[in-house]
């Protein structure tokens, strides 16, 4: 079975599915690997590096041509536009595609008679760990928000103690704790700064600790603030008022702050209001890490810089892509994992309906809309799992 790594075609994307070091292993299990000319150059890995891994190096045409399984990073946007018009009846393509927000896609998908796997939807148990994506590319933006935010500050993280005088360590605020906040906690701390962090969720207490940042606590019911898969529920418009309000004394602190709230499919919550950053000290950082689903500050703009009576708001779009090369690496393993659990010891794809991970991740299959909180977000009726797919 032939397996194909075309170079990613959106402008701002310098990732690749796959590394050389993960073609080493899949070619392991009797696939045969088509990259396209310049791949992973981006990421800093070069044509010669995926043939020495035993790849073959070749056009994109042809690669979309031949492969039966095709890995991307993006399977949305730009790219997947191109993906509907080069798609092949039975092909199976393995990418993000953001199925959640833009069910819609999955009704195009299935009208060129593919199959596609959506990462997002990886489930969040114990054996799957291995394939989450989500968590992969949360732990490299939660890193790269430090830093963006203390090459920007106008002070230093740590306390140092000078002939010139004490410097105060940086007070960093991290808001809403998920894998991006603890590793931004962790981060931080390490850099000097005195770390607190916030989130609705009663169980994050322990999380936050554990990485030595301080659990910063308002008095709010925090009941059904949480999903079975571990991600935070959306809360009422009044919740976020009396939250926004509880808030406003605790940012006006801070010489830092990193907002990672996220709620899958939908907007992004806004945790900070206009009039919130108008109580912020002038020179205060916010990197806001929901900029691409609206933002947790009102005022972000994507991949824009805004300044506002002297904070300065990033929205970063894509940060895990500034990191390529180790992106590439942690979304190459896990795309990796992904495909020892569907190919078969004879090299062949293998999906088996009646596991978890699979039954979650397949979004259309052979021509239909199979999965079943996809078809719930387009109105579509319950069908019958599909039968084992060979």
């Amino acid at each position: 079975m032939k397996l194909g790594l075309p170079k990613e075609s959106q402008a701002d994307e310098k990732r690749v599915a796959l590394i050389p070091a993960n073609v080493t292993r899949l070619i392991k299990k009797n696939l045969q690997i088509l990259v396209e000319s310049g791949a992973g150059l981006a990421a800093g890995f070069s044509d010669s590096e995926y043939q020495e891994a035993g790849a073959t190096i070749t056009s994109r045409e042809q690669l979309f041509q031949e492969a039966e399984i095709i890995t991307l990073v993006n399977c949305k946007g730009q790219q997947f536009d191109e993906i509907k018009a080069l798609a092949k009846p039975n092909q199976l393509f393995i990418g993000m595609m953001d199925p959640l927000a833009n069910p819609d896609n999955a009704k195009m998908l299935a009208s060129t008679g593919t199959t596609a796997i959506a990462l997002e939807l990886v489930p969040r148990i114990t054996r799957a760990q291995s394939m989450d994506i989500l968590s992969s590319m949360a732990t490299i933006a939660g890193y790269k928000a430090v830093l963006l935010a203390a090459h920007h500050a106008p002070r230093l993280f740590p306390m140092m103690m000078t002939a010139a005088g004490t410097l105060k360590p940086a007070r960093a605020f991290i808001m809403g704790v998920g894998v991006a906040s603890l590793q931004a906690c962790a981060t931080a701390k390490r850099l000097g700064a005195v770390v607190e962090a916030y989130d609705i969720r009663p169980a994050a207490r322990e999380q936050i600790l554990s990485v030595g940042a301080k659990p910063v606590e308002l008095d709010l019911e925090t009941e059904n603030t949480e999903t079975k898969g571990g991600y935070a529920t959306e809360q009422s418009d009044d919740f976020l008022k009396r939250q926004q309000q509880a808030m406003t004394n605790v940012l006006a602190q801070q010489d830092i702050v990193i907002t990672t709230a996220a709620i899958p499919g939908r907007k992004a919550p806004v945790l900070i209001t206009k009039e919130m950053v108008d109580g912020m000290k002038p020179g205060t950082i916010i990197v806001d890490l929901a900029a691409e689903t609206g933002g947790n500050c009102e005022l972000t703009r994507l991949d824009e810089i805004v300044v506002h009576n002297g904070v300065t708001i990033f929205g970063p779009a894509n940060i895990p892509g500034t990191a390529a090369t180790h992106a590439s690496q942690m979304y190459g393993t896990n795309i990796e994992n992904l495909l020892k659990l569907l190919i078969d010891k004879e090299g062949q794809l293998n999906l088996d309906f009646d596991d978890e991970i699979v039954r979650d991740t397949v979004v259309v299959h052979q021509g239909d809309v199979v999965n079943a909180r996809i078809r719930t977000l387009l109105g579509m009726p319950e069908i019958a799992a599909p039968e084992e797919a060979q």
